[in-house]
């Protein structure tokens, strides 16, 4: 078992920690991710979804063993600035038309996709004009996870009456991460090297404990006596709960936590965490 995450040493915050990176342009997602993974001499590194290689902005990406927390990224939402490029000047109803894209949308996938060009629903949270400069017009867009910015910004474009294309885009949030505390690959690679000469306090600063990923999914704590069982691939039983967020949706993705914590598995709630007996988490991910 993982001790408390405020007393883990260097070595063990690079085999499962969480680097909030900011993904300059030029490189995709995945050969940033294999950059950090060799700098921090792991084994693995996995980026929190991909972007391409002009866009910048909040890459989470994660070290060792935390790379099998992947799919909490995939539970979260997503915060984009977008520049929408018209193709004619911006007419006068552009606000509104605009505000007629928020809600569920459907979306299939560029050809150039890595999955299965299907029509399928996304919903956009939030979408604000936030400048109009001659064709230009900055967006800012809190979305589902998956969402095609490229595809929302033609399609508005065409609503428009003008047409439209994207132009820059930078991600300011994938929760629970966001862009105000963002690492570059200068900084990273500065706090390994003050860490190799005995100072660790950059490198604490820029490397967060795996844990750091989970912020946002609803929390169980269970016994330390649960968690041996759970590292042997038990399920989690409510005689092993200690306690657990209220409100939690069944069939919702939570992570398990010992008393110290640390975080223990992922799984879904399929069970009542105040009944005496029977199945509360059913595992999808062991951590331990």
């Amino acid at each position: 078992m993982r001790g408390p995450p405020a007393e883990r040493d260097v070595d063990e915050l690079l085999d499962f920690g969480v680097v909030n990176l900011d993904k300059p342009p030029g490189p995709s997602a995945h050969q940033v991710s294999g950059w950090v993974r060799d700098l921090a001499g792991v084994e693995q590194a996995a980026h929190a979804g991909t972007l391409d290689p002009k866009v910048t902005g909040c890459l989470p990406t994660l070290l060792g063993d935390a790379t099998r927390l992947a799919q909490v990224f995939l539970e979260g939402t997503k915060e984009y600035v977008a520049v929408l490029e018209l193709h004619g000047p911006a007419p006068a109803d552009l606000d509104r038309v605009v505000s007629e894209f928020e809600g569920e949308l459907y979306q299939k996938p560029p050809r150039k996709s890595a999955v299965s060009r299907r029509l399928r629903t996304r919903t956009i949270y939030g979408l604000d004009v936030l400048e109009v400069k001659d064709r230009k017009v900055l967006l800012r867009i809190d979305c589902e996870s998956g969402t095609y910015i490229r595809k929302l910004c033609h399609d508005i474009g065409l609503a428009l009456g003008t047409g439209g294309h994207m132009g820059h885009l930078r991600r300011t949030r994938t929760d629970p991460f966001d862009d105000s505390n963002l690492v570059n690959l200068h900084t990273f690679t500065d706090a390994l090297a003050f860490a190799e000469e005995g100072d660790e306090a950059l490198l604490r600063e820029v490397v967060a404990p795996a844990e750091r990923s989970l912020a946002h999914l609803p929390r169980v704590t269970i016994a330390p006596s649960a968690a041996e069982q759970v590292a042997h691939g038990a399920q989690v039983y409510a005689p092993g709960v200690i306690d657990a967020d209220d409100g939690i949706d069944r069939d919702a993705l939570v992570a398990c936590y010992n008393p110290d914590d640390a975080v223990v598995c992922l799984g879904r709630l399929v069970g009542d965490a105040d009944a005496e007996r029977g199945e509360v988490v059913r595992l999808e991910r062991v951590l331990v």
